[in-house]
């Protein structure tokens, strides 16, 4: 790994360049079940893949579920603690609750059935015994693994079986999850003062206190135009008033010569001396 696995020849076989990689004389095959299930084929009519078209599904079925449910919850849970992923607390309590709900249902099927598809051992017993193993081995004590008793009845079941013995001998379920690791406390740089002597300190400069700038004189304000004009002999409550009294012919009334108040013609004369 990090080597071998690296090189041209080993990434046309599998180009993320991971492990297995089952070399055949027809080529290269990657995934574990895929494998798994290109060896069990090898041999016509097989038992490994059941005996029915129905128990070929099945088996497939458990396959599948071994790999998308309990695979990547046993997954999610151990590798963090062993420091190949993150750690995060709420990741881990997602993969356990995601781990219990699929451990709870293979149990609700064991709970009537001695293996998975009919009443041998088939290629979904190796998949579902080898992910099960990872996690037993490695992070599920006892204390975790008791909620399933038909789940660990069948595990210890199959890894006792002779052929089971001969690849993986003795199984021993993990008496503790691996410690949650800590982490790394970050490295402190040394100060300056620490390897440097410290140049000495300089006086104080005294402060030169400058004169204080002449005030300079109050710009005066510009002339508002509306002050040139002549008082106004509007009178405004007036205006208002025939404003408001008058409903026809208004601007013949406001402007008679002899009309009691000429407003409009006053603030037309205002409005064009503006």
């Amino acid at each position: 790994m990090g080597v071998s696995n690296k090189t041209p020849e080993f990434l046309k076989m599998n180009p993320l360049g991971k492990v297995p990689v089952l070399e055949t004389p027809d080529g290269p095959v990657f995934e574990s079940n895929a494998i798994a299930r290109y060896v069990a084929r090898l041999k016509d009519d097989n038992p490994l893949f059941g005996s029915s078209r129905i128990e070929q599904a099945h088996v497939e079925q458990w396959m599948d579920f071994a790999a998308t449910e309990v695979d990547p919850g046993v997954a999610w849970y151990l590798y963090p603690r062993l420091g190949y992923l993150p750690y995060v607390s709420t990741t881990e309590e997602t993969a356990i609750s995601s781990l219990k709900r699929s451990l709870g249902a293979l149990n609700t099927h064991l709970a009537s059935n001695t293996y998975l598809v009919g009443h041998a051992v088939t290629l979904a017993d190796i998949v579902m015994t080898c992910n099960l193993y990872h996690g037993i081995a490695r992070i599920l004590t006892k204390t975790f693994t008791s909620d399933f008793p038909h789940v660990e009845r069948y595990f210890w079941t199959m890894v006792n079986q002779p052929n089971f013995k001969k690849v993986i001998g003795e199984v021993k379920q993990a008496e503790s999850a691996p410690p949650i690791p800590k982490k790394a406390a970050p490295s402190k740089e040394p100060k300056a003062k620490d390897v440097k002597k410290e140049a000495p300190k300089e006086a104080p400069k005294p402060k030169v206190v400058e004169a204080p700038a002449e005030e300079e004189a109050p710009k005066p304000k510009p002339k508002n135009p509306l002050d040139l004009l002549p008082p106004s002999k509007m009178v405004l409550d007036d205006w208002k008033r025939l404003y408001s009294n008058t409903k026809t012919n208004f601007r013949e009334v406001a402007i008679k010569a002899d009309g009691p108040v000429p407003q409009v013609r006053l603030w037309e004369d205002a409005r064009d001396r503006l």
